[in-house]
């Protein structure tokens, strides 16, 4: 696993157009999956009825909701890219674009992958623009890919 270590927003800019970091695999378990029902109020049974899955779903078994796959960006996010230090305060500011190419299954691992797209300077900070891939492990098609924003503050806005 690549873990992206930045000394400055300088070292930063310099990789645009590149990966940055790769996180650890996680295991997606029927527990995390049924949490995220009662959080959201989603309890479609294609999540949260394994049995009625296995005889029913074209899947097999439950598969992760696209947006539980989708919330677990950040923790990817802080998990593998390591810059927060040069920053007094960093925010998730919104998403271009999201595609659920494939289901998770429950059971599967999945990690994310970091392209820096654009690295540029806004009122007090820096906005980073990533494609991030999440994949799902011994499949060829990603669970997700989404081009994500972050804003990265020296000061607080």
């Amino acid at each position: 696993m690549q873990k992206g270590q930045f000394s400055d927003i300088a070292q930063l800019k310099s990789l645009e157009g590149q990966e940055v970091a790769v996180s650890d695999w996680l295991e997606i378990t029927q527990r995390r999956i049924d949490a995220f029902a009662d959080a959201t109020d989603d309890h479609q049974w294609i999540h949260v009825d394994p049995e009625r899955a296995r005889r029913e779903s074209a899947f097999g078994t439950t598969i992760a909701h696209g947006f539980l796959t989708l919330s677990l960006i950040p923790r990817f996010t802080y998990e593998c890219l390591n810059f927060r230090d040069l920053f007094a305060m960093t925010i998730n500011y919104g998403a271009n674009r999201i595609r659920f190419v494939s289901p998770v299954r429950s059971g599967s691992r999945i990690r994310a992958r970091f392209q820096l797209l654009e690295l540029s300077e806004v009122k007090g900070g820096w906005q980073a623009r990533f494609q991030v891939t999440v994949e799902i492990e011994g499949q060829e098609k990603p669970a997700c890919v989404a081009e994500t924003l972050s804003r990265y503050y020296t000061v607080a806005p």
